[in-house]
């Protein structure tokens, strides 16, 4: 991978470990419209305690991506930095990669009585997919296969984890391969070789807004970007449209109100709970869930 690469790369991975922790882009699309107040800031993520927004505002703030403006005395907003605000249609593009890759429950729709997919919201999509690709080395590992088209899991610790033993490597293949993100063909020599699925290669227009993100470079026009390819700007989407659906996944519990919480799962001691994954053809044909 040549160094304009690595360095596009580096910038692409630090951007998704700030948007990774969990909540994160809710609360920065609850913010879309305008800068709130934390009462109103707690109204649009109802399902939140007030322990769990406080770190969020706090991280992202720091971040550089969430500006606290105290106005007077007991008033005190907040609300999206210019960076953030450019990150709005970038968000957009990944949330479209989840809503059409990652799979969804069957839910009866209440006026037709028809089985449809159920709804999903758009930062529900976008954490999702963040989710999938923000675990270290996952991202580092993709941009190699996409560079390779295929290779061994010698070649992809060497260009992705040099500074790591072989053994290291498995770990995160696997996981890439259980998400549906990689494929582990056996080569004619009976040796294992990895690529990117269909699912991995979609990702490309993830990577490109992301990378345009990080680099500081506007989303309004055509760029090819080096190894991804080209992608156009998305058109923003307000935050109406990112809020109306709540989260398919529960709010851990807080220690100050256990009774009102709901029970603790093994994945809430984590950032994220499990995401949804790609959608992957089963032998008999149906969708695996």
């Amino acid at each position: 991978m040549h160094r304009p690469t690595r360095t596009d790369l580096a910038r692409v991975t630090e951007a998704l470990e700030m948007l990774a922790p969990r909540w994160s882009v809710w609360t920065l699309m609850t913010l879309a419209e305008q800068p709130l107040r934390y009462k109103e800031i707690q109204s649009q993520l109802s399902w939140l305690q007030s322990g769990q927004i406080n770190p969020r505002l706090r991280k992202l703030t720091d971040s550089g991506l969430i500006e606290r403006t105290e106005h007077a005395r007991n008033h005190v907003t907040y609300g999206l930095t210019a960076r953030a605000a450019e990150l709005l249609p970038v968000l957009t593009v990944i949330a479209a990669w989840g809503d059409e890759h990652l799979e969804k429950g069957l839910v009866r729709n209440p006026r037709t009585g028809e089985t449809e997919p159920e709804p999903i919201a758009a930062a529900q999509n976008a954490e999702d997919t963040i989710a999938l690709i923000s675990p270290r080395h996952a991202t580092p590992i993709l941009w190699a296969l996409k560079a390779r088209g295929a290779a061994s899991a010698k070649a992809l610790a060497a260009e992705a984890m040099p500074t790591y033993l072989l053994p290291a490597v498995y770990l995160p293949l696997d996981r890439l391969v259980a998400d549906g993100l990689v494929v582990n063909r056996s080569t004619a020599t009976g040796a294992g070789e990895y690529q990117l699925t269909a699912t991995g290669r979609a990702l490309a227009p993830v990577f490109q807004s992301l990378s345009a993100w990080a680099a500081g470079r506007p989303l309004d026009t055509a760029y090819a970007h080096p190894l991804w390819g080209q992608t156009r700007a998305p058109a923003r989407t307000r935050s109406g449209a990112w809020l109306t659906t709540q989260t398919r996944l529960p709010a851990p519990a807080a220690p100050a109100a256990p009774s009102a919480a709901p029970a603790w799962r093994a994945g809430d001691l984590f950032s994220h709970q499990t995401p949804a994954r790609p959608l992957q053809v089963s032998p008999a044909g149906g969708p695996r869930r």
